[in-house]
This record gives structure tokens, sequence and C-alpha cells, in this order.
């Protein structure tokens, strides 16, 4: 496990205050690529639960912030990305439908959060050649 996806679990632990699935994505990079933590929080603030919606999930939307901050920012890098996580998860990218397929198969809510945070934190760190 590498010391980004370390982080995003130390987040994710954390109650108070809550890091969505988008700031617990991008809070683990953020001061490598140069922005510090209280701006990644803010940034990310309205991208968890899919934007507020249930639309993209947060851990998606969060990891395309990295990938821009780290600038991968070609259609390759960004569809990779989204790819190889709809692949994980039987062509599913939204928040809503990503939730109603984790209740139906019994699921707990958090835990599956938490998956997608560190299933997008370990792509990255594979992307962008990390540890």
């Amino acid at each position: 496990m590498g010391k980004y996806l370390d982080k995003a679990h130390e987040l994710r632990s954390i109650m108070e205050p809550h890091y969505n699935c988008a700031q617990s994505v991008l809070i683990p990079f953020a001061e490598k690529y140069g922005l510090d933590v209280e701006t990644a929080y803010r940034i990310g603030a309205n991208f968890g639960s899919g934007m507020k919606m249930g639309s993209v999930c947060g851990a998606i939307t969060g990891g395309l912030m990295v990938l821009g901050l780290a600038g991968l920012d070609r259609q390759s890098d960004t569809v990779g990305f989204v790819r190889r996580i709809r692949e994980n998860h039987e062509g599913k990218i939204l928040c809503a439908d990503l939730l109603r397929a984790n209740a139906e198969r019994g699921g707990n809510k958090k835990e599956h959060c938490d998956g997608l945070v560190y299933e997008a934190v370990a792509i990255l760190e594979e992307m962008l050649e990390l540890e």
C-alpha cells in the first residue's frame, strides 16, 4: 500500500470533519502537486455523493482532479481512469447506481464508498507511478 492510499484510509476513518469521496481521493495527492490541504478540502466539497445529486461518483471526480493537478489531461488518461473503475462495477459510474447495486447485494454503504475511494487512489498511484 502506497503512502497516498495510507492517507486515504486515514481520511476515511475520521468522522468529524467528514471527508467525502472526492476529498478523500484529492487530498492525499494535493500537496505533491502544489495544492494545500484546506484548498483541496474546499474544492472537493461539492463533489461528494455524486455532486450531491447522485451523479458521477465522487471518487471518480476526485481522481479526475488529481490527474489534472498532475498534468495528465489527455482524453486517453481520463477515459482510461474512468474505464478502469467502470469495468470493476458492472459499467456503473453514477453514485446513485453504484449505491443501489451495493444495497441490492446487501452491502454496507460506508464500506462500499470507502472501497471506491481506495480503488481510485490505487489506480492513481499506478497511473502516476507513485508509491
